[in-house]
This record gives C-alpha cells, sequence and structure tokens, in this order.
C-alpha cells in the first residue's frame, strides 16, 4: 500500500494510528490519550475510506459535542480535500425528523430556567401549598408573610435549590426517562417519607414534578421540542421508519461524553444503517456526569457494540514525558479506567511549578512579569470556577466574552481564561490554573448533592472525588510546555499535596 495514504496534514500517523486506520472491524473503540493526535487518526481514517475503500463522503457521517468541535473537525477535513457531514447529535436528529417529515420548533435553550426562576422568584409566593413545601424544606418553622426577606436571608439557598432542580430535570431528561418512572420515584418516596427522617428529598422531587409539568405545558403550547426531546423523537421516528439509511461509516468524538439517550438514537442509527462504528475517547477526561454522561458505555463498549476491538493511541506529541507520568501516576488512582501507558519524546525539567500564595493577585501579577521575561506569551488560565478569575483581575485587565484577557502592562501577551470544563481539547504554550485552594468550591469541589440524584446519575465510582480528578487531569495536560499551580499556602488543594508527594522529581516550587 501507498505510505502516502498514512499522510495526514504533513505528519506521517505512528504505528498504531495506522492500525486503527487499517481495521476492518464492524466496531472499534479508540482510546485517545490526551494530545496524542485523534484528529489525526480520524481524518487519517476517512482518508482511508474514500481513497482505498471506495467509500463515498455522503456515506460517512461524524458526530461529535460541541458546535465548535464539529467545526474544528469539518475544517480539517475540507483542508484534506473531503466535504463530510458532520454534525451535533441535536442536528442529526433534526436531519432525521426532517427527512421523516416531522415538523417541529426547537424551545429556547434557557427556557427551563428561566420557568424555575419565574417559579421560585415569583409564583411560588402565591401559591399557598408550594410556599409551605418550600418552608420544610428550608426548614422555616416560623414565617411570617414578608416575601422580600425570605428571598433576601434565603437567597442562596433558594438559588443553590434552583439549580438542584434545573441539574435534576436535565440529567433525567438525558436518560431518556418517561412519566412512568417518575411515578415510580415519587411512589418509593412518599413510602420512604412515612418511615425515614430525611423528608428533604420528597420535597423536591414535588417541586421538580410541579416545574416538569409547567415546562412540558410550554413546550406543548408552541410545537417545540427541546434538545434532548429531539434525540428522542429522532429515535423513535428511526424505530418505526422504512426509509433507507446512506450511511456506510459511523465516527463518532468525545465517546466518553456520550448519554444514554444518545447511545440509543445511534444504536437504532446503525442498526438501520448496518453502517462500520468508531468510536474515539478518554476516559481519563471523562468530566461530563452532571450532564448525563454514562462514563460505563465507554468503560464497556464490547457490551453494547458486537464484533468490537478497542485499540489505543498512547504517544502525546503535546506534553513532555515529565508531565505525562506526574499526570498519569495521578489518574491511575482511579482503577476502574481502562490501563494505557502514555508516551512522549520531549524531555523538560520540572514541567509543574507550584506557587503557593497568601494573595493570589499579587501572586498572578509576578507570574505574568515572569513569563513575559522568558518570552513566553501564549497563556491559557484555566480553574475550576467560572467566577474564580475576577479574584486576580483589576482595573489594568479587560476580558471579552470569550474569556480572552487584554493586559495594559503587556499588551504582547496573548491570554485566554476558560473553565477547565472549556478547556477540554484545547492547548496552548503555558497553562495557569488559578485558586487552587482546600474549599467546598475550591478544586477538587467538595460540594454534595442530595441522595435523591441517585435516580438519574450514572453509577458512582468508588474513588473519592473521581470526575474532579479527571479534571484536574485535563487542567494538567493543556500545556505544550510548562504547567503553573497557583495554590493557597494556608489551605492547598489536596490535589497539589498528592502530585507533590508521588511526583515531586518532575515538580519545582518557585519563589518570585
Amino acid at each position: 500500500m501507498n505510505e502516502k495514504i498514512f499522510k495526514v496534514n504533513g505528519y506521517n500517523l505512528d504505528p498504531q494510528q495506522k492500525e486503527i486506520v487499517l481495521s476492518n472491524n464492524k466496531n472499534i473503540l479508540v482510546i485517545a490519550g490526551a494530545g496524542s493526535g485523534k484528529s489525526l487518526t480520524i481524518v487519517g481514517k476517512i482518508k482511508y475510506l474514500i481513497e482505498i475503500k471506495g467509500l463515498k463522503e455522503n456515506e460517512i457521517l461524524c458526530l461529535s459535542f460541541t458546535n465548535d468541535s464539529c467545526n474544528s473537525l469539518k475544517k480539517n477535513l475540507i483542508n484534506n480535500g473531503y466535504n463530510i457531514d458532520v454534525n451535533t447529535f441535536h442536528k442529526l436528529a433534526l436531519k432525521i425528523l426532517k427527512d421523516n417529515n416531522a415538523d417541529f420548533l426547537i424551545s429556547n435553550v434557557d427556557l427551563l430556567e428561566y420557568i424555575i426562576n419565574e417559579f421560585f422568584d415569583y409564583a411560588i409566593f402565591f401559591d399557598d401549598f408550594y410556599l409551605k413545601i418550600l418552608l420544610k424544606y428550608l426548614k422555616i418553622n416560623t414565617y411570617k408573610k414578608n416575601y422580600k426577606n425570605l428571598k433576601k436571608y434565603y437567597k442562596n439557598e433558594i438559588n443553590a435549590l434552583k439549580l438542584n432542580v434545573l441539574t435534576f430535570i436535565n440529567l433525567y431528561k438525558s436518560k431518556g426517562y418517561n412519566d412512568v418512572f417518575m411515578n415510580e420515584i415519587f411512589i418509593r418516596e412518599k413510602k420512604l417519607f412515612k418511615t425515614f427522617f430525611n423528608k428533604k428529598n420528597l420535597y423536591f422531587l414535588l417541586f421538580v414534578i410541579k416545574i416538569m409539568h409547567d415546562y412540558k405545558k410550554e413546550l406543548l403550547s408552541t410545537n417545540s421540542k427541546d434538545f434532548d426531546d429531539l434525540i428522542l423523537e429522532a429515535t423513535k421516528v428511526l424505530i418505526n421508519s422504512n426509509k433507507n439509511i446512506v450511511y456506510k461509516y459511523v465516527i463518532i468524538d468525545e465517546f466518553q461524553d456520550t448519554s444514554l439517550l444518545r447511545y440509543n438514537l445511534i444504536k437504532e442509527l446503525l442498526k438501520k444503517s448496518n453502517a462500520n462504528f468508531m468510536a474515539v475517547g478518554d476516559d481519563y477526561q471523562s468530566i461530563y456526569r452532571f450532564s448525563g454522561c454514562d462514563l460505563f458505555l465507554f468503560l464497556n463498549f464490547n457490551k453494547y457494540f458486537n464484533d468490537s476491538k478497542v485499540y489505543k493511541i498512547e504517544k502525546t506529541y503535546r506534553n513532555s514525558y515529565e508531565l505525562i507520568k506526574t499526570a498519569e501516576k495521578f489518574i491511575k488512582k482511579n482503577k476502574i479506567q481502562i490501563d494505557k501507558i502514555l508516551k512522549s519524546d520531549k524531555l523538560l525539567d520540572y514541567p509543574i511549578k507550584i506557587l503557593y500564595y497568601e494573595n493570589e493577585r499579587k501572586e498572578f501579577f509576578k507570574l505574568l512579569d515572569y513569563l513575559y521575561d522568558k518570552n513566553l506569551f501564549n497563556i491559557l488560565i484555566v480553574s475550576r470556577n467560572n467566577n474564580d478569575i475576577y479574584s486576580i483581575l483589576n482595573k489594568d485587565f479587560v476580558i471579552d466574552e470569550n474569556g480572552y484577557i487584554k493586559y495594559n502592562k503587556y499588551p504582547k501577551l496573548n491570554i485566554r481564561f476558560l473553565t477547565v470544563h472549556k478547556s477540554k481539547g484545547l492547548e496552548e504554550e503555558v497553562v495557569i490554573v488559578i485558586s487552587l485552594k482546600d474549599d467546598v468550591w475550591g478544586f477538587p469541589n467538595k460540594k454534595t448533592y442530595l441522595k435523591i440524584f441517585n435516580y438519574v446519575l450514572s453509577n458512582e465510582e468508588k474513588i473519592l472525588y473521581a470526575e474532579e480528578r479527571r479534571l484536574f487531569y485535563v487542567a494538567l495536560t493543556r500545556t505544550k510546555s510548562y504547567c503553573f499551580l497557583l495554590t493557597s499556602k494556608k489551605d492547598p488543594s489536596i490535589f497539589v499535596k498528592e502530585i507533590v508527594c508521588d511526583s515531586s522529581k518532575y515538580i519545582e516550587n518557585i519563589i518570585l
């Protein structure tokens, strides 16, 4: 075979990537380590399918989870001369519905949140039943009808309740559950209500049922569907459709983020089309459990897809050997994940540098001076929480809606801020992780959830802070050179303390 088939974007595919390109298994899972060239492998596979196997462009479907990732892959394919369908699951669902003459409007993405805010901020104060439930939920025994005081003194508790209701409903819908299951939950919790000291679950469930009823009513009145409903309807349409599906090969990127609802859609699509299937992802980077992601679909791939084979891409082209070994030792504490041994030809002394701060803002300014003097101008700042950035910025900084930061002192610096969640899939010359402290809202985030969430969350892993651990791994592996960790001197992050204990030979404490 002509070796040119294995050249993509000017790079030669490595042996593991070549093996994946040549695979003829019906279903394959590609476990792609951070920075290992998964996009290169996907493009290489498509090149092979078209140039060698003779597939047409319209017979290949690519799926990913965000518009940004779809646009990036689409651009990569076009640059290589291929015009392939690259869709989010929602766009695929819309296409299926349109092809089968099912016409729906798409609801506003913020509609559910709007209904929740309207209910808890206004409507509840004119509904005696739900107002009493709210008082019981908040454990308020005496209450004078002063609504302003309730919203004023219990603002944080009510906001937390609103967020939990929103998260619970989104998780419930991401599983594809129907009203029958909700009735089963309610009956069970009602029985527990009579015998168990904690009655909070039933109060919470009453709010969920009320909001879901109002939400469905609003959707019905406008003949609209939300994103989860679109996927559910598209799955039903595929089950009942006799239309021919042209796809012969389906590729899904970021498969570790698949929900049960999305899995059901793709399973039906593969059944109807008899297409071959390649899933690509990394269980070490599964960070969306609270958005409905079910990691066990990834970990148990061969149980969900017959005639399957698992491949690994283990050479990283982004991170140094020293950083990979540090991150690998940290992430492998979770034993349920798929074992892989990452390799790198890049060597770098002390790629992880720790700054202990008493005043984080002052330490951050010193760090920017240090980076500027070292001619390290391209910087990605990441943190666990979106608001963390405002604890270090002042009037010398201007930040736009996309996280790009202009620093008046050093205009040459190219700085961007993102949460770790939003940074996944990206890389930068230098990464700074801020606000690393041992706190409920620190990193790891130690916020607990109501036990009722067990109905809608995927199985919990035994190791403490399992998803937070993967999130920290993502933060560490965004860098192409150095990763600077700004951690509290008084209450340092337990993750920072752990990597210092385990991998001190690759880590440097610096004083600026």
